[in-house]
């Protein structure tokens, strides 16, 4: 069979995060990329020590930024949600000028591609513009589909999944039988991965072979588990050696919830988008269900991972303390 060329040379923005270092582990671990992380002069992230390059770049100064992607086939851009829109849109701008021909942009999460869904949440409609705006560029795009991150999600707060650890206490959304899809980090990074590692073209005129080029422009949809509240709970329970009678447990109806964030935010309480954010994704249309959607197989990806090892690692985050110094989004 004909073959063509990989792509070799990968820009990573973000590379120290709790996404971005997963992603760059699972890279290495292929070991057919040379992997630029691009950081802010006064970054003081921990990167992987098989990172080739390292550039500090002022992400503002336009000029440092092209200089810094020239020769990069694709820009992996991984930020805290709450960033300024502009920045993401400088690298988009700076990568287009320094011939970069693929970015996965900063969108890690649901099916934005569904527009009222999107909208609904808060976070589509900038997603969509970004799509947009990588083609005007000239480049194609590469979208995450991923579900909410499941470790970030069970261990940060009440506003998530409803679980708070130290206190002990559970909120239901509803009857908490709605399932949704969701992802660990590893699956995040071993997804990126899997489509990188793929040749950049499928081959010769009516070959369908799997490739980069096949995935351009489109969201690729993943997930480790397809699970509702009572699920997680139970593997709560499991990990933390407790008893439901432990747990002071409360509901809430999900729509009503997702109302009151609304006001919350719209009054300025950030931790009202959180709220919103999450119980909309319970809410009885399925939305977050993205299981008849899944490209797991395709790509070689695990399927239904040990969900009671990814939530005994959610409660260590917890234990340790790590979740208090999570925002939303990181």
């Amino acid at each position: 069979m004909f073959s063509t060329p990989f792509l070799k040379n990968i820009a990573i923005v973000g590379a120290g995060g709790n996404i971005g270092s997963v992603i760059v582990k699972a890279l290495l671990t292929k070991g057919q990329h040379i992997i630029t992380a691009i950081t802010r002069p006064d970054s003081t992230s921990t990167l992987h020590p098989g990172i080739h390059h390292i550039k500090k770049v002022d992400l503002a100064n336009h000029t440092s930024l092209v200089s810094a992607l020239k020769d990069q086939d694709i820009l992996i851009i991984s930020l805290n949600v709450m960033a300024a829109p502009s920045t993401q849109t400088d690298l988009i701008n700076a990568a287009a000028e320094a011939g970069v021909r693929y970015i996965i942009p900063n969108e890690y999460g649901g099916n934005y591609s569904d527009a009222a869904f999107g909208e609904s949440v808060g976070l589509g409609g900038k997603a969509l513009a970004i799509r947009k705006h990588i083609e005007e560029k000239g480049m194609k795009w590469i979208a995450i589909c991923c579900g909410f991150w499941y470790e970030f999600s069970l261990s940060g707060a009440e506003l998530r999944y409803g679980f708070d650890f130290p206190g002990r206490k559970f909120t239901m959304f509803g009857d908490g039988e709605q399932k949704i899809t969701t992802s660990t980090w590893p699956q995040v990074g071993r997804a990126v991965a899997a489509v990188l590692s793929l040749p950049e073209k499928s081959g010769r005129d009516g070959e369908t072979a799997p490739s980069v080029e096949k995935y351009g422009n489109t969201q690729v949809v993943v997930a480790s588990f397809r699970v509702n509240q009572k699920d997680m709970f139970a593997s709560v329970l499991r990990v933390a050696g407790t008893k439901e009678s432990d747990w002071t447990i409360s509901h809430e109806d999900v729509e009503a919830r997702y109302k009151r964030g609304r006001e919350m935010m719209m009054k300025g309480d950030m931790v009202g988008f959180g709220i919103q954010l999450y119980s909309r994704s319970f809410f009885p249309d399925g939305k977050a269900d993205n299981f008849e959607m899944l490209q797991n197989e395709e790509l070689g990806l695990p399927w239904q991972e040990d969900l009671d090892e990814a939530t005994r690692v959610a409660v260590g985050y917890s234990e340790s303390g790590k979740n208090k110094a999570w925002t939303m989004g990181q």
